[in-house]
């Protein structure tokens, strides 16, 4: 960005119209609550036993849930809601909305996807295996007693624990009538605890990261769409891309508020599909809960096996491989060494620490442009100069679920509209890790990472990742290769797995591109469901059972 884009910056104007009505939307859609000072959270289930009492359970929970207003600490915001020190926020299941009592025109008006629910759709997703429902944890056994979700994200255990408490009292009050759900599995062959809980990890000075039990740095940017109030610089890498250089801000622009929440216009100028009236659905959009354990030990040793072939890459090369991204976060398409990544994230890491130290308004905004033109780098990219994947092999996990307009293969700028095959595939992801891995890396015991997105169709975004980019590789000229990560490889009993990937070099050098071979399933999917997340308005009517679909 030049002195043309840092005046552009400093002078645009923070959103678009219309502005959404952040105080009807729950919080954790527009805001990823990690990114804010939140880095422990707890996820309660519960069956409704009784329709009245769930009625008045909600309607009890809801003065406590978390909006999207802005808070005073969010960018330039000077008037905003004082930052809380726990958030709450709700969603239900189909068979939640049943047994709260939706009349029936408006239960059969959802998408077929989310009244049949995740688990009807394992063959879509491909959790087959080691993931298979049958290996759950028992909370995810009866589809028909997981309602409702309650979930916390806090500053503190403190907080935590006070705001479970609260939820706790409220519980009592149904006698009987709504009842927390157990059978989370836990440390040491735990399967009855009565909740998931999830936590950054931290480093060894105590302050939490942005790591997860891979090693790798998780949830780099997110999708930034209209109406939202925020700064409209901040699409930089996380809307969808125009014609112009990807990293300036003229190259993006916001993505369709519709393409994430209902009730609004979305990529394709239409209204996303929504139940009826039009008050149950507004304001809302549906969410996907994945618990998925990671097979530490799996990876390491992999990582050490591979690295000690005849003219093979090293463990970390091999790593960044995989995903298309150094564990620090850099692409590899834009940095080729471990050393070019590591000093380019110094300078990230020291010009967000200056963006977090400016005061006032104008400085503020000076400070973020002067990180968003350095973080630019790390989200606002291409693969136009790497077509072939000799640096980001073409398989590579974060090629995959975002191919950056890379599928015309072969033609650079292909499309006048270069996200035309991803802008509506992109997916808003929230969750944190869970459990602890030891230092020597272990597949046994309870870790992973609490895996939610958010969006305006579950199939449409994310099934159609999860089926067609991640457990196939059909888009990507790579035949059934999956993705080498969260790819549904099998494994048999010796550990030995079915996975492959291939490390492409560029055309005409002369060199033999590598292949890996025998990768084993990596991740295993341990549970989750399909939620619908309604408005506040919504969930006033759902609490006083008014809903008219007439």
């Amino acid at each position: 960005m030049g002195a043309n884009a840092a005046k552009q910056f400093l002078n645009v104007e923070t959103d678009q119209e219309p502005t959404l009505n952040l105080h009807d939307i729950q919080g954790n859609v527009v805001r990823g609550y990690g990114r804010y000072g939140f880095p422990y959270a707890r996820y309660i289930f519960f069956v409704v036993r009784d329709e009245c009492a769930g009625r008045r359970f909600v309607t009890a929970l809801t003065p406590s849930v978390t909006t999207a207003a802005p808070w005073s600490v969010d960018g330039d915001v000077e008037n905003g809601l004082a930052r809380p020190n726990a958030t709450v926020n709700i969603a239900f299941t189909y068979a939640g909305l049943k047994h709260l009592g939706l009349p029936r025109k408006s239960l059969s008006s959802f998408p077929a996807e989310f009244s049949m629910g995740m688990k009807a759709r394992k063959d879509i997703l491909g959790d087959d295996g080691a993931s298979a429902p049958e290996h759950w944890d028992p909370v995810w056994q009866d589809d028909d007693s997981l309602h409702m979700m309650v979930w916390i994200n806090a500053q503190d255990k403190a907080a935590l624990e006070k705001h479970y408490n609260e939820i706790t009292l409220s519980l009592q009050a149904t006698n009987g009538g709504v009842v927390q759900l157990t059978g989370h599995r836990g440390d040491n062959g735990a399967t009855d605890l009565p909740y998931q809980d999830a936590a950054a990890l931290f480093d060894s000075e105590g302050k939490p990261t942005s790591k997860e039990h891979f090693g790798y740095t998780d949830g780099i940017s997110n999708p930034f769409f209209k109406g939202t109030g925020k700064n409209n610089a901040f699409a930089v890498g996380a809307g969808k891309p125009t014609d112009a250089a990807p990293d300036t801000l003229a190259g993006w622009e916001p993505l369709e508020t519709g393409e994430f929440i209902l009730g609004h216009k979305d990529e394709a100028q239409e209204l996303p599909e929504a139940p009826m009236p039009r008050l149950l659905s507004y304001n809302g959009t549906f969410m996907v809960y994945r618990k998925l354990h990671e097979n530490v030990g799996s990876f390491n040793n992999y990582l050490k096996q591979e690295a000690a072939k005849n003219n093979s890459p090293d463990e970390e090369v091999i790593a960044a491989k995989f995903a298309g991204r150094w564990r620090n976060g850099a692409p590899l398409t834009s940095f080729g060494t471990e050393k070019e990544a590591a000093d380019y994230m110094k300078q990230v890491n020291t010009l967000k620490q200056k963006l977090r130290d400016a005061k006032g308004v104008i400085a503020k905004k000076i400070a973020e442009f002067e990180f968003i033109k350095t973080f630019a780098k790390l989200v606002a990219f291409n693969y136009n100069d790497d077509l072939a994947g000799s640096r980001c092999p073409v398989g590579a996990h974060a090629r995959r679920v975002n191919p950056r307009g890379a599928l015309e293969f072969g033609v650079k700028d292909a499309y006048s509209t270069p996200g035309a095959l991803v802008n509506r595939r992109r997916l808003m992801r929230r969750g944190l890790p869970y459990g602890v891995s030891d230092a020597n890396g272990t597949d046994q015991g309870n870790h992973g990472i609490i895996f939610m997105s958010l969006g305006a169709s579950i199939k449409r975004q994310f099934e159609f990742v999860q089926q067609q980019w991640i457990n196939y590789g059909n888009d990507f000229k790579l035949a059934n290769e999956k993705d080498p990560l969260l790819g549904n490889h099998e494994t048999n009993a010796a550990g030995e797995g079915d996975g492959r990937a291939m490390f492409e070099t560029e055309p005409g050098s002369g060199k033999a591109p590598h292949f890996c071979k025998g990768i084993p399933r990596f991740v295993e999917t341990r549970g989750g469901a399909y939620f619908f997340v309604p408005s506040m308005t919504a969930l006033r009517m759902i609490g006083k059972g008014n809903i008219d679909p007439t």
